[in-house]
């Protein structure tokens, strides 16, 4: 009995067929799978960690009791009028500070690696005081609350100051902004971190416009909660900042045994 035939291309003599030499092995496709899932991971998790880290630092619901008692006597269209001027203004600096941060540090000749550290130093401490169930930002003293009280009743504006600066943004929100901008590669990236601006604005306007239902239904302990849960997730994430400008600033830091 003759040998069956054998059906080969030309030029497949030896070796599998030319089909399957294009094919790369097999922990080829595996590192170009693991490449890829990277690559679509991470610049998701950058554009996470930026609204995260303002909501936790500007946290509108901590600063509800401030809201409620400065607006004593407003009417229901003043209280409104107030509590979206804040939030509007609140929104003008978060993007100012995105916008223009990096060339104030330009002008300054201070390094991005440097203000990672003294920003993340800032953010660790604003979290301390949400940890104590106080505004990230500022605590108000009672020569503060007063002055407040006292312009809210010649009927001077309190939207801007003390609501917006020093209560809901301040330096830690104005740091947050800059450090995160350094971190922008694309235009499209930078307006995404503005439009954050815009998010935190209307979340902040929201909340205000609701603030006696909302402190109603949580009540003073309920904020306190959420403040201290938002402080403790701030604190992961300037641990975080400062580590990143650490490495820089001393690469032996980075290196790995």
């Amino acid at each position: 009995m003759s040998p069956a035939p054998s059906w080969t291309l030309p030029g497949d003599d030896d070796g599998p067929p030319r089909s399957l030499r294009s094919l790369p092995p097999e922990g080829s496709l595996n590192g170009l799978r693991s490449a890829g899932r990277a690559l679509m991971a991470t610049p998701a998790m950058d554009l996470v960690k930026p609204m995260i880290t303002l909501l936790a630092i500007v946290n509108p619901l901590a600063i509800v009791p401030f809201f409620i008692h400065y607006t004593q006597g407003y009417t229901e269209t003043q209280r409104k009028r107030t509590a979206w001027v804040s939030a509007f203004s609140a929104f003008v600096v978060i993007a100012i500070s995105a916008l223009l941060g990096l060339q104030l540090l330009a002008f300054f000749g201070i390094s991005i690696a440097s203000f990672q550290v003294g920003g993340g130093m800032l953010l660790l401490i604003s979290s301390l005081n949400m940890l104590n169930a106080q505004p990230a930002e500022s605590k108000s003293n009672e020569e503060e609350i007063r002055a407040a009280e006292i312009k809210a009743s010649l009927g001077a504006s309190i939207a801007v100051v003390p609501l917006t600066i020093p209560l809901l943004t301040g330096p830690a929100t104005m740091s947050t902004m800059v450090i995160y901008a350094d971190k922008t590669q694309h235009v499209w990236e930078l307006a995404i971190l503005v439009g954050y601006g815009v998010v935190v604005g209307l979340v902040t306007g929201v909340i205000f416009s609701l603030a006696d239902p909302i402190a109603r239904v949580l009540g003073k302990t309920g904020i306190n909660v959420m403040t201290r849960l938002m402080g403790l997730i701030l604190a992961a994430l300037s641990v975080e900042v400062m580590a990143d400008g650490l490495s820089t600033l001393f690469p032996a830091l980075a290196r790995t045994h």
